[in-house]
């Protein structure tokens, strides 16, 4: 049918309108928007879950970024066009000292029951939640053909890097998410296991 519509506006005044779009693209925004749109409905799910304020505001914070990047990604998906609302910045309010090594604690089971799910549970869903778009974005980055579907997604990779740092900042300082160390000797090891290239740059 669409076919037989482009055909007949050829033979008129018109002309048809551009395709600007790949295939392979729209199966991966497909993809990456609704991997989205899934994040946004869990974290609706787990608010009310939610004991800790400092998470609470955060959850919130990131509902309202991610709305607003769902919003861009729909307008540049229909017109393929620079939309009206560029891709913000998101800024986290966490610091960033990371807390390291290990403390003994309680081996973990899954929650047998909806009120089992603590703020730990929570903070680990969002982690799921931010690392599957932070992939999905990038795959479609890679596959997408118009240029500015292209960027939207490039450019909010890192602001879905930025929020999962910042879960895992909030996860490390309350003992969720512990660091564990090598020893000194092999940690030297590793950071020196490379050297820079010396002589003149190739050109």
């Amino acid at each position: 049918m669409q076919n037989q519509n482009q055909q007949g506006m050829t033979h008129s005044n018109q002309m048809p309108a551009p395709q600007s779009h790949g295939g392979h693209e729209l199966f991966d925004a497909h993809e990456a928007i609704g991997g989205l749109v899934g994040g946004m409905e869990q974290y609706l799910l787990y608010e009310q879950h939610v004991q800790d304020p400092e998470l609470k505001t955060m959850m919130q914070q990131h509902k309202t970024f991610l709305t607003q990047l769902y919003n861009t990604l729909v307008e540049t998906l229909k017109t393929g066009q620079k939309p009206t609302v560029s891709t913000q910045t998101y800024n986290m309010t966490q610091s960033n000292d990371v807390v390291y090594g290990m403390q003994p604690s309680q081996p973990k089971t899954p929650a047998q029951s909806v009120n089992e799910l603590n703020d730990q549970c929570i903070s680990s869903f969002m982690m799921g939640c931010l690392k599957s778009s932070a992939s999905s974005f990038t795959m479609a980055a890679l596959e997408s053909t118009n240029p500015v579907m292209r960027r939207v997604f490039q450019d909010s990779v890192p602001n879905l890097i930025e929020m999962a740092y910042e879960v895992f900042l909030y996860q490390n300082k309350n003992q969720y998410y512990q660091v564990p160390q090598l020893k000194q000797e092999d940690m030297q090891n590793y950071m020196n296991s490379f050297a820079p290239i010396q002589g003149n740059m190739p050109h």
